[in-house]
């Protein structure tokens, strides 16, 4: 048993003893399959029910195909800003006197910053997955999930993703509720009512962390519970230093494995080798390459091959699956922990029944049509063939430096037919403005032909300076 293992054990048996552990008590809503026996047949004949394709349908194509009205176009060229109410302007059209119509006009855009990256929002099946439970069950649902908001549905849903994550699946919590609990195992074991310095919980974090990851972090630190070290981003020799002087010993280690802004992957063996030096808890946040990453879509840790090195992978269900939702995959314990301490998602309303259908269909749907990933990732090389960029993900980070320029270079993409946006402070830090290119399996190689031959207008391609992975400094 590790350290972590047992200090664990200890959290859960002191919120026993104070009768503060809380259980999930699932409402059977029918017509739906029951939690499958653990049976390949089983599992197999729920699955049968989904329908899947093996290429790019025309379908396919709305999850990047898209229309903005000419009064959103304008705002946006012209830089002027808006609370989103021009899509009202409708009404200041004069209308049809034979229909009754106002006719307003719109501009297509090809669509290049969003993170629906199998293209699966607009696929058929998980559009009547959805459907179908809002037809027999409304929308709900009726609370919290500790209360009355957790259904077959749901529990269905976390064992599909248990299965490809090779854990036990909190679902619908996410980074905030973690990191609240991390900081929760301090308080439980402290030997007072606060926990002194030497009890406190030693959280290493990643300089260029996702913003939740930072915000539960700061949660935490409002227990008094946790002790945070910023690493340099993807420097493991700084983040050897700060774990080699720390004197606590409950250590986690928290980072993206795919880099929102940057696109460049953590430097996973590295990260495995300190954690059998250092004894941490390592958890990542695999937002970004679960069902994209590994050759089942198991993610960054199985693009890598160190799934059992991974303690606790938090993930989501509102980017490659297309739907909505956050999850977290730990072990039993932990899980138990999480759902008795996690603030966010203790006190949060369940997720809406359709929703949870959509997503376990868009599971199945992921992992039986490969070749979205084998298309996202030919698209990835076609970005480095037409540019010669070494990208090495489907997020492609070109900073540009001031916001005058990215604004300049986002507004030519536009009037070009591309929506890209600037990626400006708070989001990433002054002068690193950029634009952020992500890429779709629903995107074609003449998709790609197209956005760099605008992009070569607006920025010289040749002179671009490589900065580690996906991340490349551009002269305009």
């Amino acid at each position: 048993m590790s350290l972590w293992d047992y200090w664990i054990e200890e959290a859960l048996s002191k919120l026993d003893s104070l009768q503060l552990l809380r259980s999930l008590r699932p409402i059977y809503l029918r017509n739906v399959p029951e939690h499958p026996i653990n049976t390949a047949s089983s599992k197999s004949s729920i699955e049968d029910e989904f329908q899947v394709f093996d290429e790019l349908h025309t379908w396919d194509r709305s999850s990047v195909e898209i229309e903005i009205s000419d009064a959103t176009f304008q705002n946006w060229v012209h830089h002027i800003s808006s609370s989103g109410d021009e899509a009202d302007d409708s009404r200041h059209v004069l209308a049809n006197p034979n229909t009754g119509e106002r006719p307003q006009s719109f501009k297509k855009l090809l669509l290049f910053s969003g993170n629906d990256y199998l293209g699966l929002s607009s696929h058929p099946t998980i559009g009547k997955a959805a459907a179908k439970a809002a037809l027999k069950h409304g929308m709900g649902p009726r609370g919290s999930a500790l209360i009355c908001g957790y259904t077959n549905y749901h529990r269905l849903l976390e064992s599909c993703l248990a299965d490809l994550k090779k854990k036990e699946v909190q679902g619908f919590a996410a980074n905030m509720a973690l990191m609240v609990t991390l900081g929760n195992v301090g308080s439980l074991l402290a030997s007072g009512s606060k926990p002194l310095e030497h009890e406190r919980v030693a959280i290493f974090s990643d300089a260029f962390n996702h913003a939740s990851i930072i915000d539960g972090i700061r949660l935490a630190q409002r227990q008094s519970s946790v002790e945070v070290f910023i690493y340099r981003h993807c420097n493991m020799t700084h983040l050897k230093t700060l774990l080699s002087s720390c004197t606590l010993k409950k250590k986690v280690v928290v980072t993206d494995s795919l880099f929102s802004m940057d696109g460049d992957f953590a430097p996973m063996t590295e990260l495995v080798k300190l954690r059998k030096k250092y004894k941490f808890l390592l958890v990542i946040d695999d937002a970004h390459g679960t069902f994209v990453c590994g050759k089942n879509g198991g993610g960054v840790a199985e693009e890598f091959n160190c799934e059992k090195d991974i303690d606790i992978c938090v993930g989501t269900l509102s980017k490659a699956v297309g739907c909505h939702g956050g999850f977290i995959a730990c072990s039993k314990k932990w899980k138990q922990l999480i759902q008795s301490r996690g603030r966010s998602f203790i006190f949060s309303t369940a997720s809406v029944v359709p929703v949870v259908a959509a997503s376990h269909a868009a599971v199945i749907v992921a992992r039986k049509e490969m070749w979205r990933r084998k298309a996202i990732w030919d698209r990835v090389q076609d970005f480095r063939t037409l540019t010669g960029i070494p990208i090495t993900s489907h997020i492609i980070s070109l900073i540009i430096g001031s916001e005058e320029k990215a604004l300049e270079a986002s507004q030519h993409l536009l009037r070009s037919g591309f929506h890209v946006t600037a990626i400006r402070p708070p989001t990433v830090p002054p002068n690193s403005c950029r634009l952020r290119v992500t890429l779709s399996a629903a995107h074609t190689r003449n998709d790609l032909v197209s956005l760099t031959n605008a992009l070569s207008r607006c920025i010289n391609l040749k002179e671009i300076s490589v900065n580690g992975s996906s991340y490349a400094y551009a002269r305009m």
